[in-house]
């Protein structure tokens, strides 16, 4: 006989059992208070290698892999992290980041200025150490106006560093930033394998978080050897027919140094993209041009073909505080290129 809808009551209702259990699912995530704090060293496939402890006397290095209630939020070296499971370092031990810390700085990239896609280089620096070689490969200025640039938007004061200076004098390459009051050191390697001007770096460094940025071939792995004995950073030569640096380094890589603080090698780049900085922040970047744009009229672009810009007239007259016409040029080619990618700038 069969029963109508009125006949029927809550006894006659089928559940079918949950087989994952019938744990109802939660969003609230654990709050790990018990996890070991830690800072990123390296990023190698998937894995992150960490110092716990670091200062101490029980220093260890503890390999661990992102919990996945991280999502996508990019770790990298520099990073102070919470780990929970097997922190005690044995080999093939395995721990868990569950917490990046709050960062004071976050050093960015992009591969072009026309890709606004991030690339995270590093956390927590102090520092940026933008490495340039007065010959072989030779310098590019444009290479450290993007640095500024990028130190400027992440908060980081930096120092130029001018390698091989025993091919080439430094005085006519720093004449240019000199109006920037821009802090620098001059170092070369004698024959002997010891680099001069060493001591004036370290003294820098020690006590910072510090980053080498630059371009391949500079002698930033050279740099890192002679600050941390024993650390063995791969070095090369530059290629015979492009002038360019080979890559030897293919990952960032963190390390104490022996009077206290960290120093981070970052690979060599050809190029260091601005795409993640937004056109209104780049003037301000440019702090010498800032300073004389307050005389162009209101408006102003700033750009080649801006009516009436002041820029062009004080920047040739040598302004007090201005770097001159190449910095200038400098900044209008990034200008240009970032108001294409900003979608507001219409």
């Amino acid at each position: 006989m069969r029963r109508g809808a009125r006949d029927l009551d809550e006894s006659d209702v089928r559940v079918r059992p949950n087989r994952r259990g019938s744990r109802p699912r939660t969003k609230d995530r654990p709050a790990h208070a018990d996890a070991v704090q830690a800072r990123v060293i390296a990023v190698d496939r998937g894995r992150w290698r960490t110092v716990v402890d670091a200062g101490g006397e029980e220093q260890r290095i503890v390999t661990a892999m992102r919990a996945r209630e991280l999502g996508r939020s990019p770790v990298v070296p520099g990073d102070l992290v919470g780990l929970v499971g097997d922190t005690s370092g044995r080999d093939g031990s395995l721990a868990r980041i569950v917490r990046i810390e709050e960062r004071s700085s976050f050093l960015r990239r992009s591969a072009d200025d026309d890709d606004s896609t991030e690339r995270p280089l590093v956390a927590n620096a102090d520092l940026m150490v933008m490495v340039t070689a007065l010959a072989d490969p030779e310098p590019r200025g444009g290479m450290i106006d993007r640095c500024l640039v990028a130190a400027f938007v992440a908060g980081i004061p930096a120092v130029l560093v001018l390698t091989k200076a025993d091919l080439r004098a430094p005085e006519e390459f720093l004449r240019t930033y000199a109006p920037l009051g821009l802090d620098h050191v001059v170092t070369h390697q004698e024959a002997d394998g010891t680099i001069v001007g060493l001591d004036a770096l370290r003294e820098r460094l020690e006590g910072n978080v510090s980053v080498l940025v630059g371009h391949s071939g500079v002698g930033k792995s050279t740099l890192l050897n002679a600050l941390v004995p024993g650390v063995g950073r791969a070095t090369g030569a530059v290629n015979d027919v492009t002038g360019r640096g080979r890559h030897t380094s293919s990952s960032a890589l963190a390390e104490q140094l022996p009077g206290g603080g960290w120093v981070i090698d970052t690979p060599g780049v050809r190029s260091f993209g601005l795409g993640h900085v937004a056109p209104e922040q780049l003037l301000d970047a440019f702090a010498d041009l800032a300073a004389l744009a307050e005389q162009c009229p209101r408006g102003c672009t700033h750009l080649e073909d801006a009516p009436d810009c002041a820029l062009d007239a004080l920047v040739e007259a040598g302004e007090a505080g201005t770097a001159g016409p190449a910095r200038l040029a400098s900044y209008r080619r990034l200008a240009v290129t970032l108001r294409k990618n900003d979608p507001w700038d219409v």
